[in-house]
């Protein structure tokens, strides 16, 4: 059945009334909930200044200058540097030179001088670790002593996590279009819930990363689901500005995960407080109804018809009479099934030279974005100043990003808005680069800006993408390009610790991306007011002097939700 006949029913019932304002809100309140965990590791896995235990009782410590009973007294005077060193003497009179991963013993313990020159044997840390606790309590490095050579683990929380989103989008994607959204986002967000829990209680490591994997899973397949729910609900008029502000309520989820950061401090009650967000949801969706789209598509009329009649209740509008709109579809009676859609492989996004290039183009402008959405909001907590204030405004300043968009491309055009987002996200990255260290409100300044133009590109290049592309392998350009990004994602993390290397290597790395992508981008071709192509012959004829046609950016978020509901540009 043709997507031109559905969208009769909105016509008639309302395309964004009391009934959809009512679903879209509860599904938007659970996109919370996945913009905290994906951001949760921020806190969690917090590596706190650190020095070797010492085998034993200490009796009086020393520090450059500083002398006191108490190692914990010293803390605002060492720094992660493994230069610095603190000498401890134990009650049975051995004095010991602390370092953050290596221990020593003198043999001469006859002189507490800080300075000392004779011989001293070397230890591992076979006692653990002493942890600076003035700012966490504990974190999951200082509760699985994921420092020294065991750092590598911490640094893998956020990268496994990643890989299950990635995971996560394939099989509810897939499970959404054979089991029903409102099943899919029922057993995603109840998986949140769980393991979200789960993830509190872990006893050891390895069980904390399996918890976060499966909640990477579980989360991402609802923000993949729930996009096509909500597009399957709302009408082409207001289809494109509630797509695109689901990632309003990501936004939301950062600026709770800092606010949950700042009051709590130990990191199973963190994970605690933030699982409890979705429970809400998990007691409201038994009420969210199958979207007609879909009973349609599986041949269940009856049951489409009564979600129609409730919407048209709730809107205070005419009933319509699924009958007689199916009766339009040139292919027959209502009862005909849909007919099997047309399977298509990678290579076909490589069709000629011209379209292998705007696909290679456009991944890397999904890379980019995914990659510097992430860079920016995961390094704000190395600027300096409040991390958790810095976090806040990187969640803050993205909701005018996606305003903007919505904004802009129906004025300027599309094309033009993703240069002027990618361009000006390199610049700011640049100015980042060139501010010092210690000016670190500039340096928040500079990196809001860089989110916001992130953002602003990565909010667009989901429905960008999909206007490039004919009809028969729109979807699949989507997903494909989706993917690309959840790369992106995966390799933000590891991005910021090449901060090591440099301390401005991240936004080098973005910079030169966002540089690169931003120049590639005048290759492609404008889409605003362009009929949306159905074969790889119109594609061909495109031509910039041909006439404009009148048409919507809401006509294409139909077209890619009903052909596949598997992509979502909402699966960050």
């Amino acid at each position: 059945m043709g997507s031109s006949n559905l969208e009769l029913i909105f016509d008639s019932v309302g395309h964004f009334g009391r009934y959809q304002i009512f679903l879209y809100f509860i599904c938007a309140f659970q996109n919370i909930s996945c913009g905290i965990h994906y951001l949760a590791s921020v806190f969690l896995s917090v590596s706190p200044q650190h020095t070797c235990r010492p085998p034993g009782n200490v009796s009086q410590v020393l520090f450059q200058d500083l002398s006191t009973w108490q190692l914990e007294d010293i803390w605002t005077q060492f720094s992660v540097g493994r230069e610095d060193r603190i000498l401890v003497q134990l009650q049975d009179g051995e004095i010991w030179e602390l370092t953050s991963c290596q221990r020593f013993r003198r043999d001469d313990q006859s002189s507490l001088d800080y300075e000392y020159s004779g011989q001293k044997s070397s230890f591992p840390c076979l006692d653990g670790y002493i942890y600076d606790r003035s700012k966490w309590l504990s974190t999951v490095v200082t509760q699985w002593d994921l420092v020294c050579n065991r750092e590598w683990f911490g640094r893998l929380i956020q990268p496994t996590f990643m890989f299950g989103v990635l995971l996560g989008a394939v099989i509810f994607g897939y499970l959404s279009d054979r089991a029903g959204r409102r099943l899919v986002l029922w057993a995603s967000s109840t998986g949140v819930f769980l393991f979200g829990i789960a993830a509190a209680f872990t006893f050891d490591y390895y069980s904390f990363i399996v918890a976060r994997f499966l909640l990477a899973i579980s989360g991402s397949g609802y923000l993949v689901v729930v996009f096509v729910y909500v597009t399957e609900f709302v009408g082409m008029k207001s289809r494109t500005w509630a797509s695109i502000h689901l990632h309003s309520f990501f936004a939301f989820g950062t600026m709770v995960v800092a606010l949950t950061g700042y009051f709590v401090r130990t990191w199973w009650i963190y994970q605690i407080v933030l699982s409890s967000v979705t429970v809400p949801f998990v007691l409201c969706c038994w009420m969210l109804p199958e979207t007609p789209f879909w009973l349609i598509s599986g041949g269940k009329y009856e049951e489409a018809q009564k979600v129609i009649d409730t919407m048209a209740k709730w809107n205070r509008t005419r009933p319509c009479k699924l009958s007689e709109i199916l009766s339009l579809d040139h292919d027959g009676s209502a009862g005909n099934k849909p007919s099997q859609v047309e399977k298509h492989t990678l290579s076909e996004l490589f069709y000629d030279w011209s379209i292998g290039t705007r696909t290679l183009i456009l991944w890397l402008i999904w890379f980019t974005g995914c990659l510097g959405f992430y860079t920016f909001s995961l390094n704000s907590v190395h600027l300096g100043g409040s991390e958790y204030l810095n976090l806040f405004l990187m969640g803050v300043v993205e909701i005018p990003a996606y305003v903007l968009v919505c904004l802009g491309m129906d004025r300027v055009g599309r094309r033009n808005i993703l240069i002027f987002s990618l361009l000006s996200s390199a610049v700011t990255s640049g100015v980042i680069m060139v501010i010092p260290k210690d000016y670190h409100v500039w340096l928040v300044v500079a990196s809001m800006a860089g989110k916001f133009f992130i953002g602003a590109a990565f909010g667009l290049i989901y429905l960008y993408t999909a206007e490039l592309y004919p009809t028969i392998v729109r979807s699949l350009a989507v997903g494909s390009g989706s993917t690309v990004g959840r790369v992106g994602s995966i390799v933000a993390p590891l991005c910021i610790y090449l901060s090591s290397v440099w301390i401005f290597m991240p936004q080098l790395l973005v910079g030169t991306l966002a540089l690169v992508s931003g120049v590639l981008t005048f290759l492609l071709p404008e889409t605003l007011r362009r009929p949306l192509k159905t074969t790889w012959e119109e594609t061909e004829k495109e031509s910039s002097s041909g006439k404009l046609l009148s048409t919507t950016s809401n006509t294409v978020l139909e077209n890619v939700t009903v052909e596949n509901s598997e992509d979502s540009s909402l699966n960050k």
